[in-house]
């Protein structure tokens, strides 16, 4: 027995459950077309943290250097450059210096710990086109109280430290001398921010024409499925 059709819509029970199966269909296809399309990548300029672990390899450190508190003979490493925001994935240290080599000129004194220094500035790329010219990589070697913290430790040996009002190391040694933790554009390169290039502010054009394809899709099912049933 056919169905009686609704008395609003002309659809009959059938029809209307294939046709709100077509649009849950096309609405799915949808949603996986946002999910996949592609980020908008972006880096930050800004210095990241790490220590020299056996055999001299760099591990990120995921505590920041005001509560770190580095043991006597560890390697503390900053590098400044333009990294994304993902703490393993930052740019690391170009090089390592053993503790033997930093401290062997610093003598061990009762009641003080030392701690290496690596400070790597980066590379003029990093520093964006506006910016001076980075200092050399340079090491230092720490004679500080048992518990000083990293911060400490590098204020030693590298002031004038620069944070900004949540606390974020912003310049080590006075570089960068303005600017903490900007975003960098990832098609505007290095040099341009994301604020001033304007990127990630507008919609993917890929997912704009994705989305109209999606909609093309649910008109012609819409009207298959009226046409079907009528």
């Amino acid at each position: 027995m056919r169905s009686a059709p609704d008395a609003r819509t002309g659809r009959t029970p059938r029809a209307r459950a294939a046709l709100a199966a077509v649009l849950l269909a096309l609405l799915g296809a949808l949603v996986l077309l946002v999910c996949a399309a592609p980020a908008q990548a972006a880096g930050y300029r800004y210095w990241s943290f790490w220590r020299a672990g056996d055999g001299g390899a760099w591990a990120y450190q995921q505590q920041g250097p005001a509560v770190a508190v580095p043991p006597d003979g560890s390697v503390d490493g900053w590098r400044f450059a333009v990294s994304p925001d993902g703490a393993r994935d930052a740019a690391k240290p170009r090089t390592a210096a053993p503790f033997d080599q930093v401290c062997a000129a610093t003598p061990a004194q009762d009641g003080r710990k030392r701690v290496a220094v690596v400070l790597d500035f980066g590379t003029a790329e990093d520093a964006g086109a506006s910016a001076a010219q980075p200092p050399g990589q340079r090491t230092a070697c720490a004679s500080v109280a048992p518990r000083a913290s990293s911060a400490e430790v590098l204020a030693s040996v590298a002031p004038p430290l620069r944070y900004d009002s949540n606390g974020l190391l912003c310049a080590i040694a006075g570089y960068p001398q303005a600017g903490c933790g900007d975003q960098v554009g990832a098609a505007g390169g290095a040099g341009a921010t994301g604020s001033a290039a304007g990127h990630g502010s507008g919609p993917d054009l890929g997912l704009v024409a994705g989305g109209a394809l999606v909609a093309v899709l649910a008109g012609g099912a819409v009207w298959q499925a009226r046409r079907r049933h009528s």
